[in-house]
């Protein structure tokens, strides 16, 4: 699955962290995290790996009686494309706009400002 067909619902992004955090996992270890996690039952759970199977995003392979399944796509590729959708969608692109209301809202740590520098700074040199 390509980075740009991602485009992952509230619940797939869970079922997907299930994975990303461990791989494989069979439906049973994937129904116990998830209850675990999000309180949902083994229906749902099962539901969502089938759907999320036909969909490409997960695949499932049969060991021994067991299926077992693996995440398709990389949790990095996922993020980019939601960041890249939040971004142009609520800010129409502007990081810097995003990264304006973000400060607003919320106090910076000196570590979190000195790590926001290092990046524009890095920003910076790609750019030279």
């Amino acid at each position: 699955m390509t980075e740009q067909n991602i485009n992952l619902t509230t619940a797939e992004w869970n079922l997907m962290e299930c994975l990303w955090e461990k791989a494989p996992r069979t439906g049973r270890e994937a129904v116990d995290y998830l209850q675990e996690h999000i309180g949902w039952n083994r229906s749902t759970t099962l539901t969502m790996l089938h759907r999320m199977t036909k969909k490409g995003i997960v695949r499932c392979e049969d060991k021994d009686g067991v299926k077992v399944y693996f995440p398709m796509i990389r949790r990095e590729d996922a993020v980019f494309r939601e960041t890249d959708d939040f971004l142009n969608r609520v800010y129409k692109g502007s990081v810097s706009m995003m990264l304006s209301a973000l400060t607003k809202k919320q106090e910076l740590s000196k570590s979190e400002i000195d790590e926001l520098y290092a990046i524009l700074r890095e920003a910076e040199e790609a750019k030279k």
